[in-house]
């Protein structure tokens, strides 16, 4: 169980983990606890994301492999595309160390 801070719990789902917090959001509404709420900042660092295009079909392909597997298209292709990455970087490491360079 995740706990949120020591013996503190939230203002509106009196939850003391974050496994509370979801069960109590999954049975209810914030419409119903509107009132309850206060204004709240914070800073969002997200990093920039790049789009491919891909060929329809291989799309459609790799959608139905994805949603097999329970994730979305964009995870299964990012986790593709780093596996792809480290085993490159892996042979190419492999080749200068057989040649005698510094990688």
């Amino acid at each position: 169980m995740s706990s949120i801070k020591k013996d503190k719990v939230t203002s509106i789902s009196k939850a003391k983990s974050i496994e509370e917090i979801g069960d109590f959001w999954d049975t209810h509404s914030l419409a119903d606890h509107w009132d309850e709420t206060r204004e709240a900042s914070f800073t969002v660092r997200a990093t920039r994301r790049r789009r491919v295009t891909i060929d329809p079909d291989v799309y459609g392909q790799v959608e139905v492999l994805a949603r097999q597997r329970g994730i979305s298209t964009e995870t299964l292709v990012n986790l593709w595309v780093a596996e792809h990455l480290k085993k490159g970087g892996k042979a190419r490491h492999a080749a200068q160390q057989a040649k005698g360079e510094n990688p």
